[in-house]
């Protein structure tokens, strides 16, 4: 099963440093019976950026509570055997696509990591500022997380994540 997991360049760094990716039990983002049911679509690759897209929303998280990180979401796309994935069942919105790994995943498993451009470290910034108030009902701060979510995240092949944890994100990366 392909699983996305929200990190940071920080966390991306030590992942590379270390070697582990995360240990589990972690969270992470995949295509579920809920997320299908949702998005009511059958086209995998449509449901599969549905997933990506919500661990986006995850790292936005992680880059709220951690001040020091640069401004760019990170996520990586990992395959898993199915038996080490579980989901709780049901409908909402807000743990739409969540998942939980159970065991160790080593760096050397992922198929890809997406990361932003710089160009969109403004947004993402204003985007992880306004987090709280927008969880607490706040349209124009909606406004501005749905903000960074217009910024396409780049795709880089594993290979490249020494340039990325490197340089802070530049690297050769398309759009993905």
């Amino acid at each position: 099963m392909r699983v996305y997991v929200p990190l940071t360049l920080p966390g991306l760094a030590e992942a590379y440093r270390t070697g582990q990716l995360a240990k589990g039990p972690f969270p992470a983002y995949a295509v579920t019976p809920a997320l299908r049911e949702w998005y009511v679509s059958e086209d995998l690759e449509e449901l599969e950026y549905a997933a990506l897209s919500r661990a986006a929303l995850a790292s936005l998280r992680l880059l709220a509570a951690d001040p020091e990180a640069p401004r760019r979401r990170v996520v990586v796309a990992v395959d898993v055997p199915d038996k080490a994935v579980s989901a709780e069942p049901g409908l909402d919105p807000d743990t739409l696509g969540e998942v939980r790994v159970d065991g160790n995943v080593a760096l050397s498993k992922a198929a890809a990591v997406h990361v932003d451009a710089e160009d969109a470290e403004a947004d993402v910034s204003a985007a992880a500022q306004a987090l709280p108030a927008a969880d607490a009902g706040d349209d124009d701060a909606q406004f501005v997380v749905d903000g960074a979510e217009d910024h396409e995240l780049l795709w880089y092949a594993t290979q490249e994540i020494p340039n990325i944890v490197g340089s802070g994100g530049a690297g050769s990366g398309g759009a993905g």
